[in-house]
């Protein structure tokens, strides 16, 4: 989540909301439920996702290269009671050139 800069018109960011309760569920929406039981060994039904994707995101500032470009996810998704958060970022991880951001101490992940 670093600062990806649209501002040259290349990239851009896409959404999708799932409302699941009570409804069939997707094959996107089964797929994230079978992460949530894997990950935290239990059992797990969506009743609503958000997913949210940042496409070919240029890092911020996009006028100095436009050419190393990131494709990541957030999917946000909560069962009424608890709630989790997937990220998900392309094969080998970050792209951009962190050390030409204006700060290096950068991470992949949250704390």
């Amino acid at each position: 989540w670093d600062n990806a800069d649209f501002s040259r018109g290349v990239g851009t960011t896409y959404y999708q909301e799932f409302s699941t309760l009570n409804t069939a569920k997707p094959a996107f929406i089964r797929d994230v439920e079978a992460k949530v039981r894997r990950y935290m060994r239990s059992s797990y039904s969506a009743a609503w996702t958000l997913k949210i994707t940042w496409e070919k995101a240029p890092v911020y500032a996009a006028h100095t290269d436009t050419q190393k470009t990131i494709t990541y996810q957030a999917v946000l998704t909560t069962d009424g009671f608890r709630s989790y958060i997937l990220m998900l970022y392309q094969d080998r991880g970050m792209q951009w050139d962190y050390t030409r951001l204006a700060t290096t101490n950068v991470l992949i992940g949250y704390t």
